[in-house]
């Protein structure tokens, strides 16, 4: 099977993650390739390409609803009626583009990503 890469410490976070799987689950619990260092509330886009099957899920948009390990975590989505999610192996010729959550966004209520304020508070 060949080989993806992502950048294990990147400078930019939360950071892209392949994915490894995608239950079929009231709430679906993605897998991915090693830790996401992710947190409850990241939102996300998931990116499937035709090959990896549930293209039904391609393109959305999801949150982070609860985290499963340090490669897994649940997400608000219902893929009970999706096909199944399946990476083939070996990959079909000329493949250039794999699985990927991206994180777009946090819930503004959480703001767990944001941890750290460069600027002082002035009390205004």
């Amino acid at each position: 099977m060949p080989q993806f890469y992502a950048n294990p410490k990147p400078i930019y976070q939360p950071a892209m993650r392949i994915i490894s799987s995608i239950t079929n689950a009231s709430s679906a619990v993605v897998t991915t390739n090693f830790a996401n260092q992710y947190a409850v509330g990241i939102i996300g886009r998931l990116d499937i390409p035709p090959y990896a099957g549930m293209p039904q899920a391609n393109q959305l948009v999801v949150t982070i609803i609860q985290i499963l390990g340090p490669t897994s975590f649940a997400i608000n989505l219902d893929t009970t009626t999706f096909q199944p999610f399946a990476i083939p192996d070996p990959l079909p010729a000329h493949t250039a583009i794999t699985a990927m959550f991206v994180p777009v966004g946090e819930v503004n209520k959480t703001l767990i990503a944001a941890t750290q304020n460069i600027l002082p508070y002035s009390g205004l």
